[in-house]
């Protein structure tokens, strides 16, 4: 275990730490949520730094970093929806889950053809990321500021990054088909 790798399992730790304090019976509930969300959203940031930085980048931090970020948006998205099921909110979260596991079977499927850089995080999956969790932990908070909606504002980042989600998502499929639907592929899946 090094630095980065304990941050990313802090971050995991804290996906039952989010339910349980989402779920507690006090007015400053959705303020404390919202503000476990945002250390784990710090260690996601901070986890992959320090990594490149320390040269402590590993296979096991390579595959438990993104299963960290994928736990922690879609325990963040039902935790909403079941206090809001409204289909408004339903379509950006089954959208933002179905796309995480596209592109995760996708991830899979290159790297066992030995394409696995055809789909690497590109800037655009960044910029995703930083408005889904910029989004979610706007309306974990909930309350007003001053005149300022946040749930709102949460709430129209969500769609920007939900339209974030399915162009990413596109440019990963387009890049990957060539080796997908290649004849190579096909043998190699049978293997």
């Amino acid at each position: 275990m090094n630095v980065p790798n304990t941050l990313t399992g802090v971050r995991i730790f804290l996906v039952p730490v989010l339910v349980i304090v989402f779920y507690l019976p006090f007015n400053w509930a959705s303020m404390a949520s919202a503000a476990v969300f945002a250390i784990a959203a710090l260690t996601d940031w901070a986890d992959g730094y320090l990594a490149r930085r320390l040269s402590q980048v590993s296979t096991f931090g390579a595959f438990l970093d993104p299963v960290a970020d994928k736990l922690m948006v879609a325990v963040a998205l039902v935790l909403l929806l079941h206090r809001d099921p409204a289909l408004w909110l339903v379509i950006p979260a089954a959208i933002i889950i179905s796309r995480e596991i596209v592109v995760s079977a996708l991830r899979e499927l290159m790297a066992e053809l030995g394409q696995r850089a055809t789909v690497a995080v590109a800037t655009l999956g960044k910029v995703k990321t930083v408005s889904q969790m910029t989004a979610l932990l706007l309306m974990l908070y909930r309350h007003d500021l001053g005149p300022i909606p946040v749930y709102w504002c949460g709430s129209v980042l969500l769609y920007l990054a939900t339209v974030l989600t399915i162009w990413s998502m596109a440019i990963y499929l387009r890049a990957a088909w060539p080796v997908m639907t290649s004849r190579g592929a096909d043998d190699n899946r049978m293997m």
